[in-house]
């Protein structure tokens, strides 16, 4: 794990609050020159602690109506029908998220689709028909509280 000071924090909540902010910005929030406000911000970088940039894009707005999340357990726990499940996952656009488990289920998926028509279409003949899956639970989202992707930077 890397070592970060007050400053490095304040540059990392300022990006994730907004990606966009220009160096100059960052440097006037962090309580830094803009050369030494650049530098920390490479280095955060190259160290990997900011893993990306991008826009977060409004799902309903595009026509995305349904969120689900969908329970997957796998046919057999064996490494090549995990491979293969992982696989299958990595080529459906819809599925935002996907984490393995422990409990009940072997999966998690969160899917953002158009609609139900979408959903059925995913489930019943994507992942009901694949030979790794075993059982699929599927729940629509009703009504969403709280999204955030910022961790909960302290320091």
């Amino acid at each position: 794990m890397i070592s970060l000071d007050t400053f490095d924090f304040k540059i990392l909540r300022a990006l994730q609050n907004d990606g966009r902010l220009s160096n100059q910005n960052l440097a006037e929030i962090a309580g830094l020159s803009a050369s030494q406000c650049s530098r920390r911000r490479m280095r955060l970088e190259e160290e990997k602690v900011i893993s990306s940039y991008r826009a977060e894009l409004a799902s309903e707005a595009l026509g995305f109506g349904v969120i689900a999340f969908i329970q997957i357990t796998l046919a057999t726990h064996s490494p090549d029908n995990a491979k293969k499940f992982r696989a299958l996952v990595s080529r459906i656009d819809d599925i935002q998220e996907a984490y393995a488990l422990t409990g009940d289920a072997d999966y998690m998926i969160k899917a953002v689709l158009r609609d139900l028509r979408s959903l059925s279409q995913m489930v019943n003949e994507i992942l009901m028909p694949h030979p790794s899956v075993a059982h699929v639970r599927s729940s629509i989202v009703l009504d969403r509280l709280k999204e955030s992707g910022k961790l909960p930077l302290r320091g």
